[in-house]
């Protein structure tokens, strides 16, 4: 359960919360220029778009669940169980590429949608673990610019990028689906509603939101992609960057998983680990988590970006808090 937004003020914004019934060990990772990407059955890259993101880094790797490159393109990874499939024969003349190996694998090289949209065309996306005690997560992806966003999908069909014009993004069932579904909610306004039950007099509304009445309200991902993209796109915000972010974080609040409202199959609590907002034009990213609600910032450009090591920001967990006297 996760939910995966874009959005333009100024500047460009991407973000995501992390929905699971587990904690993730992941820390703020900074891949500079020139740290070596390797790949299990493609070439080495050795020099690539700096990228900054939330990852978790297994023998000297990093393992981005979202992140940005230098040039503000952006992806996350959301769980798409069931759904997802990878095929484990190679193609010989595409570049063969594993799920975990994608983030780096597009961020390194591309830097707008329509980069994206050509190195797909060369890429076959094939089932290669990490290693045996960390097998693939099903996935499928938001991958976003300034100007447009994609949602990449990988079924038993095949590969299929679709056009994602309300920069949203959540789980199952497939994004055609997410869209279809908001056909369903053409009725929602965020206007004082009027009377269209009838010409029956006294038929007033009783309290500010009646237009918004229908608005699922669950944690379902077809629920949260329908209350995620009526309210981003009809957000009000000023275009400064601290109004910018926080309003993207109340987007994202609107989504988030409160612990004990979720319980899986195996009784575990979901809720959202973290929440994250990218400004991708600055570089900057912003998390909180959810035992810590004050926001932390990492600064792509103040770091050494020509280096060749990993710059690691251990996610800090425990709650902050601002005293005024």
């Amino acid at each position: 359960m996760c939910t995966s937004l874009a959005m333009k003020t100024n500047d460009f914004y991407f973000g995501r919360t992390m929905d699971l019934d587990y904690e993730l060990n992941t820390s703020v990772v900074i891949t500079p220029k020139n740290y070596p990407f390797h790949f299990r059955r493609s070439k080495i890259i050795r020099q690539h778009y700096a990228i900054i993101g939330m990852a978790h880094v297994m023998n000297n790797y990093p393992l981005y669940a979202d992140a940005a490159n230098e040039r503000g393109l952006c992806i996350a990874g959301l769980n798409f169980p069931g759904n997802a499939y990878y095929p484990k024969e190679e193609d010989p003349h595409k570049s063969n590429i594993s799920p975990f190996e994608l983030p780096l694998w597009i961020l390194g090289q591309c830097a707008t949608i329509d980069e994206v949209r050509h190195l797909l065309g060369s890429t076959h996306i094939i089932h290669l673990d990490f290693q045996e005690d960390l097998p693939l997560t099903p996935l499928h992806w938001h991958i976003a610019d300034q100007n447009s966003s994609i949602a990449l999908e990988v079924t038993s069909q095949g590969l299929v990028l679709h056009d994602n014009p309300v920069g949203v993004l959540t789980n199952n069932p497939t994004f055609d689906f997410q869209l279809t579904n908001l056909s369903q909610y053409m009725n929602l306004i965020t206007s004082y509603p009027k009377n269209c039950f009838s010409d029956l007099k006294g038929i007033t509304p009783f309290g500010q939101g009646l237009g918004s009445f229908g608005l699922p309200g669950d944690s379902s991902p077809a629920s949260r992609f329908v209350r995620a993209a009526y309210l981003s796109l009809n957000s009000v915000c000023s275009k400064d960057d601290p109004s910018s972010i926080a309003q993207f974080f109340h987007l994202l609040d609107a989504v988030s998983v409160v612990r004990g409202s979720v319980l899986s199959e195996e009784d575990a609590c979901d809720m959202t680990t973290y929440a994250c907002c990218i400004n991708a034009s600055r570089t900057t990213y912003y998390y909180k988590t959810y035992s810590n609600n004050q926001l932390t910032a990492v600064d792509m450009r103040r770091e050494n970006l020509d280096s060749s090591m990993l710059r690691i920001f251990p996610v800090v967990k425990a709650q902050q808090i601002a005293w005024a006297n």
